[in-house]
């Protein structure tokens, strides 16, 4: 595991974005190929996915070749309503760039038979060719997408039920009202996500900075599911200075002292 530290949000985005243009330029370069990502939702990918949209319209980026699937989606929460993560997706990346329609995919909340819905969604990735990066975000419990504490590390996508903290946690987009944000969600899962070449989680804030400690130094768990990332050969999490605040400081320093070396 990686751990890329910077001063603030701002820069941290800005390095994710740069490192989701490289993969995608690499590939590109290499095969004709889609290039397959996992994408997610909430305040934290907004600044990564303004920079990805400026590339784009600037003409430095192309989602062209790009095949999208995204984390996770409200049960019975209508996708026009303006909380849903397929109005999510398009107002802050979909809206403003190349990506073709066909190539986005986001779950049906809405579906009458959830469960094939889940099926469905499992086979379209491997049969796009499996994931070359995902990019999540975590909870202030380090649950990864709606995979909440004591969730299977092998679990893959299904419907999941949302603890009442995350209900809290998410009522800021439901004015403030715990009871209006769905019970239930459908997530893909932790060995969805571990399935990707490279993962790249965000996590920015002092409201993470616990669950990074535990998911960093302490031991892989499914109380805290994206430890599970300890696993992965290119697992990356990008941190500002505010969520790494509550690792050991010999910890901080390791990982500040592998990314300088790697610069030479």
């Amino acid at each position: 595991m990686k751990v890329i530290i910077r001063k603030n949000s701002a820069e941290g985005s800005l390095w994710a974005a740069k490192f989701i243009a490289s993969r995608i330029k690499e590939k590109a370069a290499r095969t004709d190929e889609p290039f397959v990502i996992g994408l997610c939702t909430g305040s934290t990918p907004i600044e990564t996915y303004a920079e990805l949209i400026r590339m784009v319209k600037a003409g430095e980026l192309s989602f062209k070749n790009v095949i999208s699937f995204n984390m996770d989606e409200y049960v019975g929460l209508p996708e026009s309503h303006p909380e849903s993560y397929h109005s999510f997706m398009h107002k802050y990346l979909f809206d403003h760039i190349d990506e073709k329609p066909e190539n986005i995919h986001i779950l049906n909340g809405n579906a009458k038979d959830l469960a094939a819905e889940c099926e469905a969604y499992e086979k379209a990735i491997v049969e796009a060719g499996g994931f070359d990066l995902f990019l999540g975000g975590i909870g202030e419990d380090g649950h990864i997408a709606f995979n909440e504490p004591f969730s299977s590390l092998e679990s893959r996508t299904r419907v999941v039920t949302l603890t009442q903290d995350t209900r809290e946690v998410n009522a800021r987009f439901f004015d403030g009202d715990p009871s209006a944000v769905p019970a239930q969600a459908m997530s893909v899962g932790v060995a969805t996500v571990l399935s990707a070449k490279e993962v790249v989680i965000l996590a920015f804030g002092s409201k993470k900075a616990r669950a990074i400690a535990a998911s960093v130094e302490g031991p892989m768990s499914h109380y805290c599911t994206v430890s599970a990332l300890q696993a992965h050969p290119a697992g990356i999490i990008v941190v500002d200075e505010a969520a790494i605040g509550e690792v050991k400081v010999n910890s901080y320093r390791y990982f500040k002292a592998v990314e300088a070396a790697e610069k030479l």
